[in-house]
């Protein structure tokens, strides 16, 4: 029974915050899945957290003692919430050496904090709070009213109910740290991104698989572009420019 709702939706947490995904035979309504039996198949997804792995991207996401509003964005498997769980974790506890923010955390599928039993198995730092197995834009209007954040954080946005609870968080003054799947920048354009949004960061990988990062402003001007996968710092700057107009690309 506890885990009935994940199961719904293909999957369970593990202790250790290891996901478990099932395939088997359904029982459906008009409204969806209603029940899961017969399960045939496990797909085991070990859990694994890599510390460090934002940190030389951090000052362009921060904004004195707060943060810009940001937006994560890749295409699938490359890092999406890998990057947004250490974002989390290092401007929660302050280990940029600025000041700690309270980060409300939106996790509907339990890939984040991979809570286990209500408890984040995932370090996301001490000043995190976390919103598990809660659909997206519900969560965040939650937050927003029971947890006087400073940042609510959440991954894969993307519907109109998702966008119009980032736009409510915005107007009343929260900071939004979330992650969006596009494949390239015209696919980012069709998408219906909030106006107050001020920062873009691209990752991609190179043909060596390492990740790189490409920060961009509200006006999409290229502020930061690394190489490597930014763990102890071993990240190298290829390209910097502040105000000129640079496209945005993989």
């Amino acid at each position: 029974h506890a885990i009935s709702q994940q199961l719904l939706a293909g999957f369970f947490t593990v202790e250790g915050g290891h996901r478990v995904g099932i395939a088997g035979q359904t029982g459906c309504d008009r409204n969806g899945i209603t029940s899961v039996m017969d399960i045939a198949s496990l797909n085991i997804r070990i859990a694994r957290q890599i510390k460090g792995v934002s940190m030389p991207v951090i000052p362009y996401i921060r904004d004195g003692d707060s943060i810009h509003n940001t937006f994560i964005i890749s295409k699938p498997g490359n890092g999406k919430t890998t990057f947004l769980r250490d974002c989390i974790r290092i401007l929660s506890d302050g280990a940029d050496g600025k000041r700690r923010l309270k980060a409300a955390v939106v996790d509907e599928r339990s890939e984040i904090g991979a809570c286990y039993r209500g408890v984040a198995q995932n370090d996301l730092g001490a000043s995190a709070d976390v919103l598990d197995n809660c659909p997206k834009a519900y969560g965040m209007r939650m937050l927003l009213r029971s947890m006087s954040p400073d940042v609510i954080a959440v991954d894969e946005l993307g519907g109109a109910d998702d966008i119009g609870a980032v736009n409510e968080i915005i107007n009343c003054g929260i900071h939004i740290l979330g992650t969006v799947h596009a494949g390239s920048a015209e696919e980012l354009k069709n998408k219906k991104i909030p106006e107050g949004i001020e920062r873009f960061i691209f990752i991609d990988r190179d043909k060596k698989g390492e990740r790189q990062y490409s920060i961009y402003d509200k006006n999409y001007r290229l502020l930061h572009r690394t190489s490597g996968d930014g763990r102890n710092d071993k990240c190298v700057e290829i390209q910097e420019k502040t105000g000129d107009t640079a496209v945005v690309g993989f």
